[in-house]
């Protein structure tokens, strides 16, 4: 049996499998966690250190980043579908390594730019990742288990800024080193020991009109509440854009802080974001439902956004931060409710559809945030609201919370799309 053609697991081996994936998510998180406190900052030195200029060139980097996740990751969506999850995930890993190590050589911003347009590329396979715990996982535990996928991510935020954080404030070079590693050893670890979630059975045939972002997104148009879900999914997708596009200059910009302490700051979101999808997310499952879940969250979101744009000071900022990740209880909720849509041969293809999603939100959101920031800090205008961007992505939130309560009013089929009829 080839490394590629490892068996599905079932039954027992299911936690395992689990295991494994959560590891390596945590792994490339780590990766992206490491740099996000100084990739703004070193495009910052790149501009002679003027923060509305570096905001708008780094909207167009996170845009560019965004565009070749539009197209690439429908395709990787149905690349894992036909010849299956792990070796799709193991040749992204290796890609986003080569591509950190580019992007630490890099000798000024057009090779910087360039290294973020392949990132783009290479870091396209969490959709895959999503669509492996959908194989090993039964339906009525998918939420649960997105919300602890989840919590690898909120690892990789509390390690990986404080990491970049330290390790920036001595050489802003050394987290692009410390992220190669880390997603070069992924592949290593991955290789040894990722068993294959996709029996060949199970294996779609791969098709060009599903595999371009426009075929893929025709999924989503399937069934009424699947595209509704769609819906909210795009504006949460497009809202949390303005934190990793304009989260770091703002807190240098409006509260002095250093890397060390943007960096220790996003750990602390991390640590949040561990205790909502790693430990309360299976109770208020149980307690509350997917649906009333999905707009519990949204509801914090827009708590949260408001007192991310509006505090006066640092500590109030702080604050914030634990309200704000209650909304982690609306990402697993919606995409659990989106899976029980369609059968098991679509997994890789709806997660494909759902980062194509993101990967459009990508393309609108930096641009938008970083304007936004960039317009309302700006010396020429008449008015000053640092915290313009943070309330914008409030007011998407609302938005999707109506559309949330809409969209799945009706009762949830709780049959497996891919299981027997009568």
């Amino acid at each position: 049996m080839t490394p590629t053609e490892s068996p599905a697991p079932t039954g027992g081996p299911r936690r395992a499998a689990f295991i494994f994936i959560f590891i390596v998510v945590l792994l490339d998180i780590l990766a992206f966690g490491i740099i996000i406190p100084v990739l703004p900052k070193l495009v910052e030195r790149f501009m002679d250190g003027k923060t509305d200029e570096a905001a708008r060139m780094y909207g167009y980097m996170t845009l560019s980043w965004g565009v070749m996740q539009f197209f690439c990751m429908p395709l990787v969506g149905m690349l894992s579908d036909r010849f299956g999850r792990r070796p799709v995930i193991l040749i992204s890993c290796l890609g986003l390594g080569l591509d950190f190590i580019l992007m630490a050589l890099a000798p000024d911003l057009t090779w910087l730019f360039i290294g973020r347009v392949l990132s783009g590329a290479t870091s396209a396979s969490f959709s895959t990742a999503f669509a492996y715990i959908a194989d090993v996982t039964p339906q009525a535990q998918r939420a649960a288990k997105f919300g602890l996928l989840g919590a690898a991510f909120g690892i990789g935020f509390v390690i990986g800024p404080a990491l970049g954080g330290v390790l920036g404030g001595f050489d802003p070079r050394w987290p692009f080193w410390a992220a190669a590693a880390l997603a070069l050893s992924n592949v290593a670890y991955g290789f040894f020991v990722l068993p294959e979630s996709l029996p060949p059975e199970k294996r779609a045939q791969f098709q060009w009109k599903k595999a371009n972002p426009v075929g893929s997104l025709a999924l989503l148009r399937r069934h009424p509440e699947l595209f509704g879900l769609a819906g909210v999914l795009l504006l949460m997708n497009v809202a949390h854009i303005v934190l990793p596009s304009t989260a770091v200059l703002y807190m240098s910009y409006r509260y002095g802080w250093s890397e060390m302490a943007m960096g220790l700051t996003l750990a602390l979101v991390g640590v949040c974001a561990i205790v909502v999808q790693g430990g309360l997310m299976k109770p208020a499952i149980a307690k509350f439902g997917e649906r009333k879940l999905l707009v519990i969250g949204l509801i914090f979101g827009v708590i949260g956004f408001a007192g991310y744009g509006l505090a006066p000071t640092g500590i109030v900022f702080l604050l914030a931060i634990p309200v704000m990740s209650l909304w982690g209880f609306a990402g697993p909720a919606a995409q659990a409710l989106m899976t029980r849509h369609v059968n098991a041969t679509e997994q890789g293809q709806l997660q494909g559809a759902n980062s194509c999603l993101m990967s459009i939100s990508g393309i609108v959101g930096p641009l938008l945030f970083t304007q936004v920031f960039s317009v309302f800090i700006g010396t020429q205008k008449g008015w000053h609201l640092p915290g313009a961007p943070f309330l914008l992505a409030g007011m998407m939130l609302v938005l999707a919370v109506w559309i949330a309560w809409q969209v799945t009013r009706s009762e949830i089929n709780t049959t497996p799309p891919d299981a027997p009829r009568a």
